[in-house]
């Protein structure tokens, strides 16, 4: 267990060099205590990929890339049959989470870097392909800053924000989405309480955003999935702020299972319901999110907890862990770049290909 200095960042996942393995906080075991493991070889990462020990669309793309990384640096051979191995890997790592792209653009990345080196020595290659795993990392904790401080901007004085599951510093690293977006609301003064969805069926926001807040000393309470509509039916939510694990080019977002319930009702309320991404969460390759994979888990999630079993023998689970929220219930995107207000596919595309920081009206 390690004591956090709370004046700072929390790095959920680093290389470190001197031990010469990627470092990654165990999310399976907060809040009750901080584990840091030691992840050594390729099999060990997509056990914790897997296992959502390390979790969180932005950092499943950094995690892909270590993966590749660890699947190549013990090999001894030619290039040709290093580049031949690193298409093993990626199949490898592509069936672990299917949802987040951002897993997908990891490694391409990976990829991308040993094509382009197919002259050089396997030792280059292979501390390329590390360097761009470090590289992501830090793009992505960067991008969490813009998001915060870009949406931020669209919060009232004395708001009530409701948030599902964890889009946080655990899921990217820097201050993350939808929490970065909250975090720096309540710095300016902005934030009066979070509500936070327990979200069913592995409590990441009883067990990580509620931890996260706590860490942060932001006034915030906890409410099951189900409440969460009557709360707004009340008039106690402002605003509702998720993150997203996959974009479409339409804006259709795909986001952890029971997001679509909170856009009906914060539609119905006619309180802004706030998507915040980085643009390595868009799929420009998807017309829209009817194309989106949604992975469906070991019913045993439901079916039991913390390993005892709470439901008859004879019966089934369907687990779906992400749903569909259409881009018609989403008031704005928030990524690095700027806010897309009424996103479609056209205020989208505008965004995504404009040089510099933006708001698309």
């Amino acid at each position: 267990m390690t004591n956090l200095n709370k004046n700072t960042m929390l790095n959920p996942i680093y290389w470190d060099c001197d031990k010469d393995c990627l470092i990654a906080i165990d999310q399976r075991a907060l809040p009750d205590k901080i584990v840091w493991l030691e992840i050594k070889t390729f099999d060990e990462i997509i056990e914790a990929i897997t296992t959502l020990t390390i979790r969180g669309a932005p950092l499943l793309g950094v995690a892909a890339t270590f993966a590749i990384y660890l699947g190549v640096r013990d090999y001894q051979g030619d290039c040709m049959g290093l580049c031949s191995l690193v298409e093993k890997l990626i199949v490898q790592v592509s069936a672990t989470r299917p949802t987040a792209v951002n897993l997908f653009i990891g490694l391409r990345r990976a990829q991308e870097v040993c094509n382009s080196l197919q002259d050089k020595d396997i030792e280059v290659i292979e501390q390329a392909i590390l360097d761009s795993a470090e590289n992501f990392l830090m793009e992505e904790r960067q991008r969490s800053f813009d998001i915060a401080k870009h949406g931020a901007v669209l919060i009232s004085d004395d708001s009530n924000v409701l948030t599902h599951c964890n889009a946080g510093m655990l899921a990217v690293g820097g201050i993350g989405t939808a929490l970065g977006i909250i975090y720096e609301a309540h710095k300016q003064g902005k934030i009066n309480l979070v509500y936070v969805d327990e979200t069913r069926p592995l409590l990441q926001g009883a067990r990580l955003t509620a931890w996260e807040l706590s860490y942060w000393g932001i006034k915030h309470r906890l409410i099951v999935d189900s409440a969460a509509s009557y709360l707004i039916s009340l008039g106690k939510v402002d605003y509702v702020i998720v993150g997203a694990d996959r974009i479409a080019r339409n804006g259709d977002v795909a986001n952890k299972i029971g997001t679509y319930s909170l856009s009906l009702a914060a539609n119905r309320a006619q309180i802004p319901f706030i998507v915040a991404a980085p643009l390595s969460s868009f799929d420009l390759s998807l017309i829209d999110g009817s194309d989106i994979e949604i992975e469906e888990r070991d019913e045993n999630e439901v079916l039991k907890f913390r390993g005892i079993r709470t439901a008859p023998e004879s019966t089934k689970a369907f687990n779906p862990a992400f749903d569909i929220t259409p881009v018609e219930l989403i008031y704005a995107i928030v990524t690095e770049k700027g806010v897309i207000f009424q996103p479609n596919k056209l205020k989208i595309a505008d965004h995504i290909s404009t040089k510099d920081p933006d708001e698309i009206a």
